[in-house]
């Protein structure tokens, strides 16, 4: 593992340096580094609109999407280069947050499947800031099994070869936002589960797309609830064949594990300030033995994850693809986040149950506490990504699938069959 820019990453990283020091939006910067977790913490002004114009600018000096071939808006830059950028953007990479699923996830699946025309028609938006995407996947009645998934898709019956689609998606972050969506259907019920899937992607303006937020924990509503009553879209908003919807989804899955598993933090930096600020028994909270084992316990889980992060780096520099260890990522990092902050919140005493901005560290423990769970559900639960690091990294054998070979309307609904 090498932890050392090469002459090139060095000068990249100076380039990109003086650029974000040049033009970033500095009147944004206090606002931003006093964010917590989940949003950008910009209420000066519309903070979508915010980061549609940083976007815009990133795009027009070529800084936007670095590793995407420049006929789709990017800039050809190596997977590395776009490493040091994410390391050097700091607190203004928080106004990117609209462009996450999109850049990460869907962009490389359209880039993947999409014919030509379609890439060069609709990525460039989508790099510039123009259009935001969304990823419409989870179900009510799925729960962690994608292929579990029940809304329809059916050709119409009038000979235009349109589909029509019908039923439900949930936890779909961004969706209010979204100008486009990728959308993954089961277009034959007859076959078993992961073989009767058909992937799509739609405008989200189309009628018969209904998009509800829902009101979270922590106050906000970055997930929605999206419906789709008798949606018609073409057949040439289909990605892959029919029937490979599966395949192409597992594009999407792996970006979205690349995205989320190597970019997560848990919120330790913020932890020790605030030990190092706050009293236990009218002295600094960091000089109680037991406040300190416990800070030696978050750093090492902190160590794991940065050195983790690392081999993916690595990886990159060298060319090469990040494996499945990018789930671990994820998988520590969210739990940690979880600990950590109910953790902070011990500390804060009766204190921890106010959330204003009178609350130590802005309310920052309160609100990744609210947050948290989130964090073990989306983009692949703990169970899910446990399953992942035993078979694919560690080499485990399989979980048992019963449900493997037998066809989609065939599995019962309850927990007893019939």
């Amino acid at each position: 593992m090498d932890f050392e820019d090469t002459p090139e990453e060095a000068a990249f990283r100076k380039e990109v340096r003086a650029w974000i020091d040049a033009n970033a939006p500095k009147h944004l910067e206090a606002e931003l580094r006093r964010a917590n977790f989940g949003s950008s913490g910009v209420v000066s002004e519309d903070p979508i609109a915010a980061g549609k114009a940083w976007q815009k600018k990133k795009a027009e000096a070529g800084w936007a999407c670095l590793h995407w071939p420049k006929e789709y808006g990017g800039a050809a830059r190596t997977p590395i280069e776009r490493v040091i950028w994410g390391q050097e953007e700091g607190p203004y990479a928080a106004l990117s947050g609209p462009f996450t699923i999109g850049h990460g996830m869907c962009g490389p699946t359209v880039m993947a499947w999409a014919t030509e025309e379609q890439k060069r028609e609709r990525l460039p938006p989508l790099a510039s800031g123009e259009e935001i995407w969304c990823q419409l996947f989870s179900e009510p009645a799925g729960g962690s099994d994608l292929a579990g998934l029940r809304t329809r898709a059916v050709k119409a019956d009038d000979g235009s070869g349109d589909w029509i689609i019908n039923g439900q998606k949930i936890w779909t972050s961004g969706a209010q936002n979204s100008d486009w969506g990728l959308l993954i259907t089961r277009t034959d019920p007859d076959v078993p589960k992961h073989k009767g899937l058909t992937m799509f992607f739609l405008s989200m303006r189309t009628p018969g797309v209904e998009v509800v937020p829902i009101k979270q924990a922590n106050g906000a509503s970055g997930f929605n609830e999206v419906y789709f009553t008798d949606v018609r879209i073409p057949d040439t908003q289909r990605l892959g064949a029919v029937g490979q919807g599966w395949e192409v989804s597992l594009t999407t899955l792996m970006n979205e594990r690349l995205s989320i598993g190597s970019g997560m933090s848990a919120g330790f930096p913020e932890l020790f300030r605030f030990c190092m600020e706050a009293e236990v028994d009218g002295r600094p909270a960091v000089e109680d033995s037991s406040v300190r084992s416990k800070l030696a316990q978050f750093a090492v889980r902190q160590s794991g994850l940065k050195y983790t992060g690392m081999r993916a780096i690595t990886a990159l520099s060298k060319g090469e693809t990040p494996g499945p260890e990018n789930s671990i990522g994820k998988l520590v990092a969210g739990a940690t986040m979880q600990d950590l902050s109910i953790y902070a919140l011990d500390l804060q005493g009766q204190a921890g149950v106010l959330w204003d901005e009178s609350s130590p560290q802005n309310g920052r423990f309160q609100s990744m506490l609210m947050r948290s769970p989130a964090t073990r559900i989306e983009g692949g639960s703990d169970e899910i990504l446990r399953n992942i690091i035993g078979e694919r990294v560690l080499g485990l054998p399989g979980d048992i699938r019963v449900d493997k070979n037998v066809p989609f309307k065939e599995i019962p609904t309850s927990g007893k069959r019939k």
